[in-house]
């Protein structure tokens, strides 16, 4: 046998789900007896048959990819409780299993296959898809590709009005109805608090939170998730700000995105000069914005003291 085809044979053992008591079950890919699958591929030693060595791989997948799936989504376990978050993650990976060499890709279509299986969610179904959606943002935030930052001779001789600016790929904007940032942070210190001992006081704690959360009205959040020497940060924004943000990003022009994000604002005209002034420079303090690629910003001149 060809040593791709072994790989692959093994792996569809591997990645069968356990049993409730978290072992391996008696029928293995095909329906086929799980001991006759691995005694065709696996020898016995003088101390663990072929089902056994196998197991002991079985196994230890299934915890890595659980653990790994409770690592990026704390705040989604807290939200569905331990027992329903393990169900889904054992659903979930059954259907999308990983395809990466890395376990960091593996709540990537989390979102989907909820929104294709709300069930899971039960009466949770706003809350926790905003929880879900701020997680994965995290992660793209922790490890997302970041390019050159702007630097203020890049934007020698063009007008500003017109310059199309990029956000790093690294900052994620999200639209949210709860404070699932807040939540998540909550989350995170319990679970780093937490021992042995503890463990069923620090569940109890977050399931109080998690009710309280959940019985607030919904309302409109603006959040940017990003990082800062690789510790992601979350930072809430209005509205206007958001606007612009996600403007910037469609590739529309600095004055486009202006023109955009003030249709119907509350805030007077004569402060809007200093607002977006502000707004820039913080973006810009903290990186946001790439250097344009060849060709984004013409040969326009830069019109003095304005934005």
């Amino acid at each position: 046998m060809r040593l791709a085809s072994l790989q692959k044979a093994v792996a569809r053992a591997v990645m069968q789900p356990l049993t409730r008591n978290e072992r391996t079950g008696a029928l293995g890919p095909g329906g086929e007896s799980m001991s006759r699958y691995a005694a065709r591929y696996i020898k016995p030693n003088d101390r663990l048959t072929s089902f056994e060595r196998l197991e002991i791989y079985n196994r230890q997948y299934w915890f890595r990819v659980f653990g790994a799936m409770a690592e990026d989504f704390p705040g989604l376990r807290a939200i569905l409780g331990e027992r329903r978050f393990d169900d889904m993650c054992r659903a979930y990976l059954m259907e999308c299993p990983s395809q990466s060499f890395t376990l960091r890709n593996l709540g990537a279509r989390l979102e989907a296959w909820l929104r294709r299986n709300p069930s899971w969610l039960r009466g949770k179904k706003v809350l926790a898809f905003d929880m879900v959606r701020l997680e994965w943002a995290d992660i793209e935030a922790f490890d997302g590709k970041a390019e050159p930052v702007l630097r203020v001779e890049d934007l020698h001789g063009v007008s500003a009005s017109k310059l199309r600016l990029r956000v790093q790929p690294y900052v994620q904007l999200l639209e949210l109805h709860y404070p699932v940032d807040d939540l998540v942070l909550e989350v995170r210190k319990d679970d780093q608090g937490a021992d042995f001992a503890s463990n069923a006081i620090a569940e109890r704690r977050k399931h109080v939170r998690v009710r309280a959360v959940g019985a607030l009205q919904p309302k409109e959040i603006f959040l940017v998730v990003h990082r800062i020497d690789y510790s992601v940060y979350f930072r809430r924004l209005k509205h206007e700000e958001y606007t612009l943000l996600r403007i910037l990003r469609a590739g529309k022009s600095i004055g486009q995105a202006i023109g955009l994000a003030f249709r119907g604002s509350s805030l007077p005209e004569s402060n809007r000069g200093g607002y977006v002034q502000r707004c820039f420079e913080t973006w810009a303090a903290l990186g946001w914005f790439c250097q344009p690629s060849v060709g984004s910003t013409g040969n326009l001149k830069i019109e003095k003291g304005k934005v």
